[in-house]
């Protein structure tokens, strides 16, 4: 039975050499690991293959074999076929968005720089222009920065994996939203909340932030006082 991926790892990041220009982890050649580890050379291959489809190894011709920060391919394919197989839902994906969107939107209150609000702001003008052209497709461009610019505010490594590997349904879940809004013709209202996110920004007011943020998925105070008196358990 193969060991367990996760202590071969472990094993792995003892024998490795940490490169002082990089600070790549680079492992020993295959054999010398092999023997260290004392393990066929097929199980070695094996489970060194398994890593490196999930993006947690890469081989350099002449370098040599590096364990390396995963790619994001390997999750957006686990979450593409998770919806395809309907372990995931469309609500799933927009309600997961709307609670993850407002401990973003309040985190970010608390460490925005000036540089990311402009950028934030210069994202808010482009979906503007485009809304005004009557381009959808710029204005979805533009309105995906600006989210992914406010994830990055908050710069957590497991929320930018999540939303990498989500990519695609988050985007299907925006392009819904664009569209009903735009279908209502309140795509101005809807764009003013983005403006909304990032004034509590610049006043670094966390609680403001998180309540635009709600208001711009179209939930008021009132929604959830209702929802409280229907469900008090979940209050």
């Amino acid at each position: 039975m193969p060991e367990p991926l996760d202590h071969f790892v472990a094993r792995l990041l003892a024998l490795a050499t940490i490169e002082e220009d990089t600070g790549a982890r680079r492992l020993p050649p295959e054999r010398e690991l092999g023997d260290a580890l004392g393990m066929s050379r097929g199980a070695l291959r094996e489970q060194l293959a398994v890593l490196e489809r999930l993006g947690f190894l890469h081989r350099t011709q002449g370098r040599g074999t590096y364990l390396d920060t995963p790619s994001y391919g390997f999750v957006r394919t686990y979450f593409t076929i998770a919806r395809s197989l309907g372990y995931i839902t469309e609500p799933d994906v927009a309600e997961a968005r709307v609670l993850v969107e407002q401990a973003v939107a309040e985190a970010a209150a608390r460490r925005a720089t000036d540089e990311q609000i402009a950028g934030l702001r210069e994202a808010i003008d482009r979906m503007e222009a485009a809304d005004a052209a009557g381009d959808l497709d710029s204005v979805h461009v533009a309105d995906a920065d600006f989210h992914r610019r406010l994830l990055h505010v908050v710069a957590n490594p497991v929320l930018l994996f999540l939303q990498e590997g989500l990519r695609r349904a988050l985007d299907d879940d925006m392009r819904s939203r664009r569209a009903s809004v735009t279908l209502a013709h309140a795509s101005g209202e809807f764009d003013r909340t983005h403006a909304d996110i990032v004034d509590a920004l610049v006043e670094h007011d966390p609680e403001a932030a998180r309540l635009a943020m709600r208001r711009h998925f179209g939930i008021t105070e009132a929604d959830a006082v209702g929802a409280a008196a229907v469900h008090p358990a979940r209050a």
